[in-house]
């Protein structure tokens, strides 16, 4: 019975859920029961570990220099880094009457170089367990979808044909193939594409000669994927392209080894994303456009079930919002304004991190010669907010849509403005602020949008105390975590939850746009910033993986407790309850806080924000 007992004990236990029935009774045979009384130690500082501790009953706290770094609790163990190093970093104390299991040490290294999985998994940094628990943590089944390489979908082989062959001929080629396209190389050597229905509509539509050179129906200019890359990111390729097929090329040799078609690839996902793309491309009229929108959900629930991580579910559903934004902007605005002007989304919206609608956060740039008047503007400005709210885009709470004429500006006035948050040091002024530098153009002339981020560069540049201002907010909210390492949740409002975006997202999304602002960093997704600053050599590799990793994790969890309040009928906001996570949820959740803080740490640091009065 005991056997038994251990066995599920070590079921609930990740990585040994993993185990067959077979390896778990290994294991369960060399489980000893030990007990700790209340503040007794039980391992110090320097000395050499015998056993790994399974707690069945108590609390353990982690002690570093009078700090607690970690506390265990049932359903956890401690410490595999000691066993691994034959050495104990810090001190372990029981905080209560403890009762646990003991493997020795021996046997456990002897069993993890057995299971080359469980042995990976003992010596993944936090970044690589923080990666590894959301993947395990989403529909195990679906695990290919975010895997699966190019060579791994079905391609067309390339058939190339010389420009000057004659239509007729290079329709005989396409059916002795059975294919659905042909690569056309004209006399400087460049490839270019002619499809099926391409020889419908050029041809019959055109009434050409089918005794015409194959050339004059070839589109140019194509687009290239590795044969190595995922799949789900040639998705977004043909998406944000607009094209339906990819040309692959080896890896190594560059050489042309197939054509990727959106039928191929759509066989790998039952997402349907390209198909709501599709019904944004082809809507004429705002009905057709609110009905594409309303499937957003749908695509938004598919990829999170089936594993895909948060960071690309935000990058698909940021490109079919900029979709959208750009046909409501076209539908409804008149032409000689979508000429003389921009339309920018700003915040999380504009970084490509708003997956679930929570508010609008959009304006519009003018250019200084715009002839439209304000009359004609208001009215349009009215009509876009509206629709926008009508498709389920919630008003921003401070206003910040461009049915507000304080965010519609022509360039010169708009470099005003700019100057004035740089130098006002008003806390207003700095939110408008970092909500501008996230922003994208998604319609019109990008370049009036690329003219004020040049000039916000230059004014920053110019003002030594601007960026510790800049990143003054990050000290407005405390990280919840404990001295103790316990949750710290609300005892009012949300009772017993924490507000996961004040506690953490936003100490990285805020820390990352400073830096990223201070030195001169046009990206707006904090991950590709991320990037972008390791480039750099701001910030090392491995706090930038691990940053990155707790960044995702933090949105997966935020994530999940949105689509469950979705099913609720609730509002949504930022709010989790800890208590609903598993253990290793909550672990983990600890990890990224601790992550947050060094971040914030470092930041301070950098910034001299703790002599800032």
């Amino acid at each position: 019975m005991q056997l038994i007992e251990q066995k599920s004990f070590l079921k609930k236990i990740m990585p040994f859920d993993t185990l067959d029935e077979f390896s778990l009774e290994k294991i369960t045979k060399e489980l000893d029961i030990v007990y700790f009384k209340k503040d007794e130690i039980v391992l110090t500082n320097q000395e050499k570990p015998e056993y790994l501790y399974f707690i069945i009953k108590g609390l353990i706290q982690e002690i570093h220099e009078e700090e607690v770094l970690s506390i265990y609790a049932h359903h956890e163990y401690f410490d595999p880094i000691s066993i691994i190093e034959n050495k104990v970093k810090h001190t372990f104390v029981a905080t209560q009457e403890t009762i646990c299991y003991a493997l020795k040490r021996d046997f456990f290294l002897s069993f993890i170089y057995e299971y080359e999985h469980i042995e990976g998994y003992f010596f993944q940094t936090i970044s690589n367990k923080l990666n590894s628990n959301i993947s395990n943590e989403q529909n195990k089944e679906f695990t290919n979808f975010i895997i699966a390489r190019v060579q791994d979908a079905y391609l067309q082989q390339p058939i190339i044909v010389d420009g000057n062959m004659s239509i007729y001929d290079a329709v005989l080629q396409l059916q002795g193939n059975k294919a659905s396209s042909l690569l056309v190389k004209n006399e400087k050597g460049e490839l270019g594409i002619v499809t099926d229905t391409d020889f419908r509509e050029k041809i019959i539509l055109n009434r050409m000669s089918f005794d015409s050179q194959i050339a004059q129906i070839a589109t140019f200019g194509l687009k290239y994927v590795s044969n190595e890359e995922f799949l789900f990111n040639a998705q977004l390729s043909m998406q944000k392209h607009g094209v339906k097929r990819l040309i692959v090329q080896d890896h190594n040799t560059k050489e042309i080894v197939g054509v990727l078609d959106l039928i191929s690839l759509t066989s790998f996902f039952a997402s349907h994303t390209y198909a709501v793309s599709l019904e944004l491309d082809n809507a004429t009229t705002i009905d057709e456009l609110k009905s594409a929108s309303e499937n957003f959900i749908n695509v938004i629930r598919t990829l999170y079930a089936k594993g895909v991580k948060v960071r690309y579910i935000s990058k698909l559903i940021g490109q079919l919002n900029g979709k959208l934004f750009h046909k409501l902007f076209e539908l409804t605005a008149p032409d000689d304004l979508i000429e003389q002007s921009t339309l920018i989304i700003m915040g999380s919206e504009g970084r490509g991190e708003q997956i679930l609608r929570t508010d609008q956060d959009n304006a519009l740039i003018l250019s200084d010669s715009c002839t439209v008047s304000e009359e004609i503007i208001t009215k349009f400005a009215n009509d876009f907010s509206s629709h926008l709210c009508d498709f389920g885009y919630p008003e921003c709470s401070g206003g910040i849509m461009i049915n507000n004429p304080y965010w519609r500006f022509n360039v010169k006035d708009f470099k005003k403005r700019l100057h004035e948050w740089v130098y006002s040091n008003k806390k207003k002024d700095l939110i408008n602020l970092a909500i501008f530098y996230d922003a994208i153009s998604v319609c019109g002339d990008n370049k009036l949008l690329d003219d004020l981020k040049n000039h916000l560069y230059s004014i920053c540049n110019h003002s030594p105390l601007f960026h510790t201002s800049f990143a003054r907010p990050l000290l407005n909210f405390e990280t919840p975590l404990s001295m103790f390492a316990n949750f710290v949740v609300s005892k009012k409002d949300h009772k017993n939850e924490l507000d996961i975006k004040k506690g953490g997202i936003f100490a990285i999304v805020h820390g990352v746009r400073s830096l990223s602002l201070e030195y001169n960093i046009y990206e707006t997704n904090t991950v590709e910033r991320l990037k972008e600053l390791n480039n750099k050599e701001i910030i090392d590799r491995e706090t930038t993986s691990e940053l990155i990793e707790a960044f995702n994790f933090l949105l997966t969890l935020r994530l999940k407790a949105r689509l469950e309040k979705i099913d609720a009928a609730q509002p949504l906001d930022n709010y989790i309850n800890p208590s609903k996570l598993t253990i290793l949820e909550k672990d983990l959740l600890r990890d990224s806080f601790k992550i947050v803080d060094n971040f914030k740490k470092f930041l301070t640091y950098h910034y001299k924000l703790n002599i800032l009065s």
